[in-house]
């Protein structure tokens, strides 16, 4: 089985018919005020209608009001939430959309506890963050910490680019990878050739 991608923290059209392109799984909008990377409704809901089919757009939330990812459901194309804060598991299935929770690694947290709590999340997003802070800052964790856990699939994240991606799958042997910082030129602005070369490296490696 091959190594899904999503790149997180688009910004622009530009990138994400770069991602398309390149074959990317999965695009990340983020509406967290406190994010470099964060976006306004309006520009949300044009990179949202800018992604074509089978290219999936991901809401990404930190400690939301309920009635924020509501409002961001009623007004734009969004075929997955991911949440990257305290959220409990009552509160990001309670929208009826599939959902990624985000484990803050850099806190210790403990994947087996996160998988039986969330066990109906879409997959858990293992960040280098810790708890109450922002994942995107490039920063990574000891991936030997990662128990094996066959459900919900595991998408490692922290710190990831073209450089160590082929050898973080081989040791991890994630469902997925997550990316923001490490196909950046700076903070929302993607680096095509960062792009391509981080999707070539998880391509070459063999699958599952």
């Amino acid at each position: 089985m091959r190594v899904r991608i999503k790149l997180c923290g688009m910004t622009r059209r530009e990138d994400i018919e770069s991602a398309s392109q390149l074959g990317v799984d999965a695009v990340g909008l983020v509406f967290y005020a406190a994010s470099p990377r964060s976006l306004r409704p309006d520009q949300a809901r044009v990179l949202a209608a800018s992604a074509p089919a089978f290219l999936t757009v991901t809401a990404v939330f930190m400690n939301p009001a309920a009635v924020e990812v509501a409002a961001v459901l009623q007004a734009m194309r969004i075929d997955l939430l991911q949440f990257h804060g305290e959220e409990p598991p009552e509160f990001c299935r309670s929208f009826g959309r599939g959902y990624i929770k985000a484990v803050p690694m850099g806190s210790g947290a403990d994947p087996a506890d996160y998988a039986r709590r969330y066990a109906d999340a879409c997959g858990l997003l293992l960040d280098s963050h810790a708890q109450g802070k922002p994942g995107g800052a490039g920063t990574r964790f000891a991936w030997t910490r990662i128990p094996r856990i066959d459900s919900p699939p595991l998408i490692l994240a922290g710190g990831l680019n073209a450089d160590n991606v082929a050898g973080a799958i081989r040791s991890v042997r994630p469902y997925g990878v997550d990316v923001a910082s490490g196909v950046e030129s700076a903070p929302g602005i993607k680096d095509a050739v960062k792009m391509q070369a981080f999707v070539s490296e998880v391509n070459r490696v063999p699958a599952n």
